[in-house]
């Protein structure tokens, strides 16, 4: 999909708009999970999230490719829909983004402040990313996926910098929604020469990525009711199953409970804020506590994005039910 040569020209691309967010090693983390912790803190990017750093590199690879045309216009549960803006704006390319009825209300405000025409449509993300489709062809516009290689390269920066960062990890659990975020991961390590194993999460109550993982093939899914929108996914696409099924060690299910337990303990052990999808990882790290006992392992923290209403509710010690919003 890419080189080492094209993952370090696109590292340089994203270094000269954000930082390069940090990897913190955190003891009471370590005590909780009984082997040493590293989060990687992509909740410390300017939109709270990792996908930031592939909305920069698709457009810079759009812009470069001579492709004309009146505009772009994709689908997300949040974060993809704030990192497409965020670079459209630095571009001067107007963009309309689909999220779903009952989508989160402060993403939902994160996008438009970035300039997003935002439009609600059906009532997941995958009834969304269909009427975009649609929406692309009435309107002239061009469609985003939420997987792209220009997505997957830019995304894969922050495994560079993880890798490079911390020596001998022996795995590394990373959420799934569409895929970039572990394929970044995958492809990096193998880029790199690692043996570091790739654990992907997804929520049991949204696991169609986990029952294709297992089938071999892209198996769909009825719903994707759980409150760690990122992870709501029905349908995955079959190029990110590819790489995951050749490349990753294992997907872990995790539950609402289990998520909203490592939210609390992110906020308790750390005091950073992470979403569903952000705390996913360490839910999972949990869940196989007895597995990991001493080893060197890094969780990906890949947004903190989380509304008001959501975290007051998880940090009572409930957790959140849906529909989140009206």
């Amino acid at each position: 999909m890419f080189t080492l040569e094209d993952l370090e020209a696109a590292a340089g691309l994203v270094h000269s708009v954000i930082s390069p967010t940090p990897q913190i090693n955190w003891p009471l983390l370590a005590e909780r999970a009984g082997c040493t912790v590293w989060v990687k803190h992509e909740n410390h990017t300017p939109i709270g999230a990792f996908k930031v750093r592939g909305g920069l590199t698709y457009l810079d690879a759009l812009t470069r490719s001579g492709e004309t045309f009146s505009g772009l216009i994709s689908a997300t549960r949040g974060n993809h829909g704030q990192s497409l803006p965020f670079a459209c704006r630095r571009y001067g390319v107007p963009i309309a983004i689909l999220a779903p009825h009952g989508n989160s209300t402060e993403k939902n405000r994160a996008m438009r402040a970035l300039g997003a025409e935002l439009i609600e449509h059906g009532r997941d993300f995958d009834e969304a990313r269909v009427e975009a489709g649609r929406l692309a062809e009435e309107r002239g516009l061009r469609f985003v996926p939420a997987f792209h290689p220009w997505l997957v390269k830019g995304v894969a920066t922050y495994a560079l910098e993880l890798y490079r960062a911390v020596a001998d990890l022996d795995t590394v659990y990373v959420p799934i929604g569409m895929g970039s975020g572990i394929c970044g991961l995958i492809l990096t390590r193998d880029l790199l020469g690692l043996k570091t194993k790739v654990v992907g999460v997804v929520s049991a109550h949204a696991n169609a990525f986990a029952r294709s993982f297992e089938a071999g093939a892209v198996v769909e899914t009825a719903s994707a009711e759980t409150f760690a929108d990122g992870m709501a996914v029905r349908v995955p696409m079959m190029e990110s199953l590819e790489i995951v099924r050749a490349g990753a060690d294992r997907v872990v299910e995790v539950t609402d409970d289990e998520v909203a337990d490592a939210m609390r303990a992110y906020y308790t052990d750390t005091h950073n804020l992470a979403e569903g999808a952000g705390a996913a990882p360490l839910a999972a790290l949990l869940k196989e506590r007895e597995r990991m006992q001493g080893r060197e392992v890094a969780v990906v923290l890949s947004g903190g994005n989380v509304d008001r209403e959501v975290f007051r509710t998880v940090l009572s010690g409930r957790t959140p039910s849906l529909p989140l919003a009206a």
